[in-house]
Parts: C-alpha cells; sequence; structure tokens
C-alpha cells in the first residue's frame, strides 16, 4: 500500500504552485492537514515499505527527542514537536536566515495490516525514524498445493 499526500493541484499543471508561492512570499500562513491547524514548519519525511514494517524517517535536525511527540490512536499516526529558535548576541547581524523554528506537525493514516502494539521511534543525528511493523496475521505467506 502507498502513503501519498493528496494534492488538489495534481492534474491540472500547476503541482509546484504552492511551493512557487511559499518560497515567493514565504511562510506567512499557517497551513492545514487533516483537521489540525499547523504553525511553523514541516518537516520533510521518507516513507519506506519492506516486508516486514514500514520505516517513516523524518529530517528534524536540530530537535531534541524531549521535544518530540509520536502518537497512535485509530490508526492514525501523529508526529509533533517544536524546535527553539536560536539565541542569538545583539552584535550579530545575519544576511540570511533560512533554517526555520517553531512547532511541526504531521499525521499519517496507516493500513489495517499493522501491529500498532510494537511500533518503535528513535531519534538520531537529526532523523527521527519510526518503524511501524506488520501485523503477523496479515503478512503474505506460501501455501502449499498437493496433488
Amino acid at each position: 500500500m502507498n502513503l501519498t499526500r493528496y494534492d488538489p493541484f495534481t492534474g491540472f499543471g500547476f503541482s509546484g504552485l504552492p511551493a512557487d508561492l511559499n518560497r515567493y512570499f514565504g511562510r506567512w500562513l499557517p497551513e492545514e492537514e487533516g483537521n489540525t491547524l499547523m504553525t511553523g514548519w514541516i518537516p520533510a519525511v521518507d516513507i519506506k515499505e519492506t516486508d516486514d514494517a514500514y520505516t517513516i524517517d523524518v529530517d528534524i535536525p536540530g530537535v531534541d527527542a524531549k521535544d518530540i511527540e509520536v502518537t497512535l490512536e485509530n490508526g492514525q499516526l501523529s508526529i509533533s514537536g517544536k524546535r527553539d529558535e536560536e539565541k542569538t548576541e545583539k552584535h550579530e547581524h545575519f544576511r540570511r536566515t533560512e533554517r526555520v523554528s517553531g512547532q511541526f506537525f504531521r499525521r499519517f493514516m496507516l493500513p489495517g495490516t499493522t501491529d500498532a502494539e510494537t511500533v518503535r521511534a528513535r531519534s538520531e543525528k537529526g532523523v527521527l525514524e519510526i518503524t511501524v511493523p506488520k501485523s503477523v496475521k496479515h503478512k503474505a505467506r506460501r501455501i502449499e498445493v498437493n496433488a
């Protein structure tokens, strides 16, 4: 099963429009994902599937593990947290600032074949890795055909 994010601009030739507008105007307005209003920034995510599990890698450089919350409820995996703004000296003058601070939130619907009781999460070197094992009862198995 592929997990994809709905993009209302796909199919009309405008698939890059939201990203282009965000680069041009900056992120002035909060975004909405699902029923939850988000502010701050949206970390990039890679989702991999193997025979045994789904692995979700979330790029969150500069976020301490104690500032991350991962919850799983009714098949929805939610990832939230915050990255604090760096304190700077008054005499420092930045020419460019691209690292975003503030709160983040991502949510994913998991397929029914997952084992919610054995989900693991760990944060290392700025990447949060969440492993969602597949349920043993839903794994494909070869059935021998007798003659």
